[in-house]
């Protein structure tokens, strides 16, 4: 053959092949499909018949119950830090946080925790009826991480939340938590009272003792609202979750509301937390240890005129030669055991100023039993 001669290759050869076969197959489909009838409509599309169920379980209408008589309770917080411009010295107000609370009363007091509105220059209450009002701060205890704020609005929007006990809690009993987590509003979850009197650290790092644990989901935003018992009454102010992550793992933690029932209105009144005193200052652990006394509060100091001296407590210290005098150690308040100086302040400040409580005072191998009378932190 000559060197001008076409050769096709194999693939060239297929591919010629192929085209008439697809021509022959697409000109018997149109011959097969010309002549039949194009496709009737069949109606309209219905939807599936709606299978009947049987009335809401107890469980789940007691669920809806307490979530419709609470909610109206619940709030949103929004806290604004004011912040300045580099270049401009311009001011503007940029949200810090969000977290939830409650109305306590029909004056326009609402609880939450101190960490939703630490750090922040203004904070505006949302109601259950997406109404807004700016709030003030009445008092705050941030040992406890408790604040009370009031917001003027009218009383008919301002459900109080029922008030329940946490002292007779057991665990196992059915719990709710309401709040806005994650910033979406109205949020129910529940669970159970998993633990209690757990100890938890606040703000200022002193121990919140007693603490409920609840697998009632908790997350950022939670903070500050209630938790609920079956009847829909507070028992608790949830304030902190357990979770490497940041979101619930099952284990969060509540302010029990027998403390927060003792704190609030001593806010409301007095704009703070004025705390029953003895008037004693206390060595660290190391020194009780060093010195061989029992475990408690070892005196170091006693002030003058105080409770404590009006009982006859004497602090430590040393004579002209500078031996150790032996002094106090109060190692229980009103028959309960105390470890430390976190302990003493605990009982000591679930006492009222003027109240009288009995102390177990170690002095010299010596156990004796004094009263004083409390007086003011002021």
């Amino acid at each position: 053959m000559g060197d001008n001669v076409f050769r096709l290759t194999a693939t060239d050869m297929s591919k010629r092949l192929l085209i008439p076969i697809f021509a022959a197959s697409l000109v018997a489909i149109t011959a097969a499909t010309s002549g039949q009838a194009q496709p009737q409509p069949r109606g309209p599309a219905q939807p599936r018949t709606v299978t009947p169920r049987a009335a809401l379980g107890a469980e789940e209408l007691n669920n809806i119950g307490v979530f419709k008589r609470v909610s109206p309770s619940v709030v949103h917080i929004t806290t604004l830090a004011v912040q300045r411009d580099f270049f401009s010295l311009r001011t503007s107000e940029q949200p810090s946080g969000t977290g939830t609370g409650f109305v306590w009363d029909e004056a326009g007091h609402i609880v939450t925790n101190f960490h939703v509105i630490q750090g922040g220059d203004r904070a505006t209450v949302t109601l259950a009826d997406q109404s807004s009002y700016p709030a003030r701060l009445v008092g705050a205890f941030p040992d406890r991480d408790l604040a009370v704020l009031r917001i003027e609005a009218p009383r008919d929007k301002l459900p109080a939340i029922s008030i329940g006990a946490s002292r007779d809690l057991q665990v196992g009993q059915k719990v709710y938590a309401i709040g806005n987590p994650f910033g979406l509003d109205q949020t129910l979850t529940t669970g159970i009272v998993s633990a209690l009197n757990r100890e938890i650290e606040s703000v200022t790092r002193r121990t919140i003792k007693g603490a409920i644990q609840t697998d009632a989901a908790i997350n950022p935003g939670n903070s500050g609202g209630p938790l609920l018992d079956s009847a829909g009454r507070l028992i608790g102010v949830n304030t902190a979750i357990y979770s490497p992550s940041g979101a619930s793992a099952g284990i969060g933690f509540a302010i029990p509301v027998d403390e927060v029932n003792r704190i609030v209105p001593r806010l409301i009144r007095d704009g703070r937390f004025i705390r029953p005193a003895l008037g004693v200052t206390s060595g660290p652990p190391q020194l009780t240890q060093a010195l061989g006394a029992p475990k408690g509060v070892l005196l170091v100091n006693v002030a003058p005129n105080s409770p404590a001296a009006a009982a006859g407590l004497q602090p430590y210290g040393r004579d002209r030669s500078g031996r150790i005098v032996q002094g106090d150690v109060i190692t229980a308040v009103d028959g309960q055991a105390v470890s430390d100086l976190d302990d003493l302040l605990s009982l000591i400040e679930a006492r009222q100023i003027g109240e009288k409580v009995t102390l177990a005072v170690w002095r010299g191998g010596q156990t004796r039993k004094v009263t004083a009378t409390l007086g003011s932190s002021d």
